[in-house]
């Protein structure tokens, strides 16, 4: 039987076209995907500064070890330098001992040794002998007190109140003292005759 034209036509879409594009568009509007994009991005910058974070660490313990190698090494150096300048400053003291000692040398004597160290090129025994032998000198004529262990500073000052004519003598000669003895400085010939003069200097005032 024929077919009528209109009562065969397929049944309309449901929904329309038009209707699915406006849902689609309606569902994408969704404040709920707005939020979760937010979301997403805010975990994605926490995951990039953790990463970031743990690079960062990794690195630290090898920064911080040669750091503290490098620190250790310098204490090292500083140390070892501070007791080599000990052992130095001890050894010249034991070797030369101070201004006045209780070795119960007379001051020629220990002149007499000053000489010999600055004919002998010893410029810095010259200078420490010549100092002490002035010092003993003042001793034994009364004008100083024998007091073992005095600085070389002391005794001039001391002695400058007998010489105050010769006070810039007496503190070149306790500098010079103290730079030899106690700052490993080396003297030079004219420092040590300069020492040595003090003494004779001082001896000749009546």
């Amino acid at each position: 039987m024929p077919r009528v034209l209109g009562e065969l036509s397929d049944p309309p879409l449901t929904p329309s076209p038009d209707d699915a594009r406006g849902a689609l568009r309606r569902e994408l509007v969704d404040p709920q995907y707005y939020d979760q994009d937010v979301v997403q991005r805010i975990l994605d910058w926490i995951q990039r500064r953790i990463d970031g974070t743990v690079a960062s660490a990794s690195a630290v313990p090898a920064l911080a070890w040669l750091a503290a190698t490098l620190i250790a090494v310098a204490l090292g150096a500083a140390l070892i330098l501070l007791l080599s300048r000990a052992r130095t400053t001890a050894r010249r003291r034991s070797e030369h001992g101070a201004v006045l000692s209780e070795a119960g040398e007379s001051a020629a004597q220990i002149r007499t040794r000053a000489e010999a160290a600055l004919a002998d090129g010893r410029f810095g025994d010259a200078v420490l002998d010549g100092f002490r032998a002035m010092a003993v000198q003042q001793v034994e004529r009364g004008r100083l007190d024998n007091a073992p262990g005095s600085t070389a500073r002391e005794v001039a000052d001391t002695l400058v109140q007998q010489y105050p004519e010769r006070r810039d003598s007496l503190a070149e000669g306790a500098r010079l003292f103290d730079a030899v003895m106690y700052g490993d400085r080396p003297a030079t010939r004219a420092e040590a005759e300069t020492v040595l003069g003090i003494d004779v200097l001082l001896r000749s005032r009546r």
